[in-house]
């Protein structure tokens, strides 16, 4: 049973390595008109700036 349970595992995790790799590597994941409607919508990428005097993130014990 568990040798079964094995070779399941092992078969699935290659399944997925295969099929992961054989996507196109050189193919950009998004086009620039996509890119710019997920810049728009999200926002910029830029960094927020630190909040001041926010609440304490940790318990109070």
């Amino acid at each position: 049973m568990l040798a079964l349970v094995l070779t399941v595992a092992a078969a699935s995790s290659a399944a997925t390595v295969l099929i992961i790799n054989f996507r196109n590597p050189g193919k950009p994941a998004l086009t620039e008109e996509q890119r710019a409607a997920r810049a728009k919508f999200f926002g910029s990428e830029k960094e927020l700036p630190p909040i001041k005097e926010g609440q304490e993130m940790r318990p109070r014990w």
